[in-house]
């Protein structure tokens, strides 16, 4: 092929290529600016900041309990919607790559031939004639020049996307460690509810068959017998659904990790047996910017919606598309790359719009309303992580005394029903203060134990609203 024909299109092609990145280098999207944060610059008046946050602590520091440890490792390798949500990263990264491509001409080598039959009057040889062509070029085709930045801003649009969608994985995973957490703590609890009361059962069980007995003696009345086994059925009632609660507890755990637990996992029963989370400082309402993977998603999705607006703003400005190839074209197969076959094209076109009954200017509307929502969803997020932060530091400011007074009451309970029980065998006192120190008694003990829970859960919450648990 001459050089001389191809001088001019190989050119060509070499500058379009060139002036592409300098093309895509400007666009007409505003400015970004992130938003003041629409909350106070403390959580709560008067409680003492610190520096360190959530961030400087590891999911696996702050759950200290081995077993927890391993049935967290387990829901990380298996949940299927964490899964699902690192799958929509692929797809997500995949669709962005598809859209950059756009900033760069697609060039593609084609060939082909085409034959027709021709009437003698069209032929020129005074007879009817078969016409045959044979090419094969390489070129590019209605590549668009980004000179006002159009696809560069759906470009920038499409990474910011994809940086949320990975924000949101990273939500999704505090979310599943947290409910493991949670859950687990929540069997354990379940557990020792159940213990307590399978024992409450039975101590109600033996002071109904003494009653009883004395029933037969005559040392008690018939209307003390029929409370004796009610409060003995009531605990009865009460092992089963406790029993249910334990065998919901894990198969939700099971759910979550994906996978049967761990035969070896040790069966804790009592809260008193897991080592205690980690005592975590609130540090700033700024960390929460900084830290928090759903406040940086929406952080990106705003971003998106303002690269939008660039795209829409472009669309009031000229389109310039290129097209070109070069190649060779021959009427003999045979000779189709022989000297003196070679061509080229080169098609510039351009469009401006010029009346569009108002769709651009709609359009752009919609992208400025669509960067507004986004703000307000952006400082929504901001206002929620704040309050979830408030009032997890305000139930830890009161729940150690809340437990001091429930250990106290379990205490005063406990010695309450020794008296009545001792008192009422020996014929003191009537068989109604024992029912009542019973009652007051398996209540203080439900309670306790539920505060105690309510305890490592606060820490748990606090962990979580701080956007800790993803590294």
């Amino acid at each position: 092929m001459p050089r001389k024909l191809l001088s001019l299109p190989a050119k060509a092609l070499s500058l379009v290529v060139c002036l592409v990145p300098l093309l895509g280098a400007c666009t007409l999207a505003p400015s970004y600016k992130r938003p003041d944060m629409p909350v106070p610059d403390a959580y709560i008046p008067g409680e003492p900041l610190s520096a360190q946050s959530a961030r400087d602590v590891n999911w696996r520091d702050f759950f200290r309990e081995p077993s927890l440890q391993k049935l967290i490792e387990l829901a990380l390798a298996n949940n299927r919607d964490l899964r699902v949500a690192l799958l929509n990263i692929e797809k997500i990264r995949s669709q962005y790559h598809v859209q950059r491509a756009e900033l760069l001409p697609a060039v593609a080598a084609a060939a082909g031939s085409d034959a027709q039959r021709l009437p003698a009057e069209f032929t020129g040889a005074g007879a009817a004639g078969i016409t045959r062509r044979y090419s094969a070029s390489l070129g590019f085709s209605a590549f668009e020049l980004d000179l006002f930045g159009r696809i560069r801003s759906l470009s920038e649009r499409a990474l910011e996307i994809f940086h949320s969608v990975q924000e949101d994985a990273k939500t999704a995973q505090i979310s599943l460690i947290a409910e493991v957490a949670g859950i687990y703590l929540q069997l354990i609890a379940d557990r020792e509810l159940l213990d307590i009361t399978k024992a409450t059962y039975k101590n109600r069980k033996g002071q109904y068959e003494l009653v009883n007995n004395k029933f037969r003696s005559g040392l008690a009345s018939q209307l003390e017998v029929s409370q004796a086994r009610s409060i003995m059925e009531e605990a009865r009632s009460n092992v089963a659904r406790y029993a249910a609660s334990v065998g919901q507890a894990e198969n939700y755990l099971a759910l979550l990790l994906g996978t049967s637990l761990p035969r070896n996992l040790p069966e804790l029963r009592k809260l008193s047996q897991v080592r205690t989370l980690a005592d975590l400082p609130a540090g700033l309402p700024s960390d929460l910017l900084e830290r928090r993977p759903d406040i940086q998603a929406a952080e990106h999705r705003l971003k998106a919606a303002n690269a939008n607006i660039g795209a829409a703003r472009a669309n009031f400005f000229p389109r310039i598309s290129l097209t070109g190839a070069l190649g060779t074209l021959s009427a003999d197969a045979r000779d189709l790359f022989g000297s003196g076959n070679a061509f080229w094209q080169f098609l510039p076109s351009a469009s401006l719009p010029v009346f569009d009954t108002g769709r651009n200017i709609a359009a752009l509307e919609i992208s400025e309303t669509e960067r507004d929502i986004a703000v307000a969803q952006y400082e929504k997020n901001i206002q929620t992580a704040f309050r979830e932060v408030a009032d997890t530091l305000i139930q830890r400011r009161h729940i150690g005394e809340q437990l001091d007074a429930e250990k106290a009451l379990l205490a005063s309970t406990t010695t309450t029903y020794t008296l009545a029980s001792s008192r009422y065998e020996v014929g003191v006192d009537s068989y109604l203060n024992v029912l009542d120190a019973q009652r007051s008694l398996y209540g203080a003990q439900q309670s306790y134990i539920q505060t105690r829970l309510l305890r490592e859960t606060n820490a748990l919450m606090l962990f979580k609203a701080m956007g800790g648990g993803w590294k």
